[in-house]
């Protein structure tokens, strides 16, 4: 970050090959939707870009990165509130994909395995979970988990102390495990409480 701090265009595109999928991934889980995930990246970089001639190295990059990451999503889920948008696309995703009755039917005939769970099943069970997380658990969450940051690294990012981030990330695991326990017991798959918030 010095040298992009000093015009180096070199250094500014291997920040951004560094970083770009980790904070799709992440902005992905805040705002749910892959494109404005997308754009809301292209937003944070040039945020860093403009920002660079202020950059002083006190923090770690990555803690000051997800800090505008964070502030960004903020501001876009404000936005879309605002607007109360309605999504009536067809979502690929789920065991059953594009046609879940479909899919159902086989389940239920007994042609598809009952409880054989693949990546994918996985990875929408777990976005579904966190959906059930309100905005700042969910932050909490996926900067613990998927971006491997200490407690103290995450309360900076989110302007908290660490003992707000150890209690945020507590109510965040027994909030997980009461969506995620029916589906793992019975196969029940989560219905998350706060996805229009």
């Amino acid at each position: 970050m010095l040298e992009v701090r000093d015009d180096n265009a070199a250094a500014f595109e291997e920040l951004m090959l560094r970083y770009q999928g980790r904070l799709v991934t992440v902005l992905e889980h805040l705002v749910h939707n892959r494109d404005l995930a997308e754009d809301l990246t292209q937003e944070v970089f040039l945020r860093v870009y403009r920002a660079r001639k202020t950059y002083v190295p006190g923090a770690k990059f990555s803690t000051w990165l997800f800090t505008i990451a964070n502030n960004v999503a903020c501001n876009a889920l404000r936005s879309k509130s605002r607007r109360r948008e309605v999504s009536l696309e067809v979502r690929e995703s789920g065991p059953f994909g594009a046609r879940p009755l479909e899919g159902m039917v086989l389940a239920s005939s007994g042609q598809l395995p009952a409880r054989q769970l693949d990546k994918t099943e996985m990875r929408d069970i777990v976005r579904l979970a966190l959906k059930a997380l309100n905005e700042r658990q969910r932050m909490a969450v996926l900067l613990s988990k998927f971006e491997g940051m200490s407690y103290a690294d995450i309360a900076e990012t989110m302007d908290l102390t660490p003992q707000a981030i150890k209690s945020l990330l507590s109510r965040a695991r027994v909030n997980l495990r009461e969506v995620l326990e029916p589906y793992i017991e019975h196969g029940d798959h989560p219905v998350p409480k706060n996805a229009g918030h």
